[in-house]
């Protein structure tokens, strides 16, 4: 029974609205970063053998892929952090809700952190100065780093902003590689389309991809059919999908973490805790 009790209170002091983003986050980043990376390496090559013979053309489209390739490297490594920070935050301040509210008894390093939110002992009591345990004064130390979900609502948000772009930014991809193979269905079923199949074609120079004067630029008829039953291109228009959908999922944590942040805040704030903030 003491060890279903012990449970329990772990269970009620766990941040599951944290946990659950966190995992959101790390699934999304790791999709979006390492599926993209591949995508545009396999865009690369693509360009490179079938849309254009000189190297000038293309020349500023690879310095531009492999400068957001290394971007994705960093973005990586930051996201992966920062989630790692927002799950600590969230056991933090959901420890200090859960002991205002009375229905979460904090072990030492519970104590140690929600002290600095709540106003709790500091190690004097009514015989004195007491000798804190070090396990809680390291998490005292931990707690006043920590101790301003404000300021992780803030930084979280403005992530948020910054990602709606990235995930915008990661439908154009999708939207060009659909256009294409929409193209190639419409070639390999011409009864279904009253236009030529010779003028059916795929132009990477009206997506900006290349510049106007990149020779040839697009791909027609037959030649395109071709191209859509590759193994590159079939490989490289999933990757953008699942790079999407990472995109997506990451979007969503990002929302819940700001969401538990800014709740765990609010009751700190109004319950007349949070006033060190």
């Amino acid at each position: 029974l003491g060890l279903l009790e012990c449970c329990a209170r772990c269970l009620i002091g766990a941040p599951f609205a944290s946990l659950v983003a966190t995992g959101l986050c790390f699934f999304g980043v790791a999709l979006f970063c390492g599926c993209g990376h591949e995508a545009l390496t396999g865009t690369e090559q693509l360009i490179e053998t079938y849309f254009s013979k000189n190297y000038q053309d293309y020349e500023y489209l690879i310095d531009v892929i492999h400068a957001f390739q290394y971007v994705i490297y960093g973005m990586a490594s930051f996201f992966f952090l920062y989630g790692a920070l927002l799950l600590a935050e969230g056991f933090y301040t959901t420890g200090a809700v859960r002991q205002i509210f009375g229905d979460y008894k904090t072990t030492i390093c519970g104590k140690g952190l929600s002290a600095t939110v709540t106003g709790g002992p500091k190690g004097r009591g009514a015989r004195g100065p007491q000798r804190a345990h070090s396990l809680q004064r390291v998490c005292q130390c931990l707690g006043k780093w920590l101790g301003h979900p404000d300021k992780f609502v803030g930084i979280t948000y403005v992530l948020t902003i910054i990602w709606l772009v990235v995930f915008a930014c990661s439908a154009v991809p999708v939207y060009i590689y659909f256009n294409t193979w929409t193209t190639c269905q419409s070639i390999a079923n011409p009864s279904k389309t009253s236009a030529s199949i010779g003028t059916l074609c795929a132009d990477a120079r009206m997506y900006g991809v290349l510049p106007w004067n990149a020779f040839p630029g697009k791909v027609c008829g037959s030649n395109l059919l071709s191209i859509c039953k590759t193994s590159e291109f079939q490989m490289t228009f999933h990757l953008f999908i699942v790079a999407f959908v990472g995109a997506a999922a990451t979007l969503v944590s990002l929302l819940t973490f700001m969401i538990a942040a800014t709740y765990n805040f609010a009751v700190l704030k109004l319950m007349g805790r949070g006033t060190k903030f």
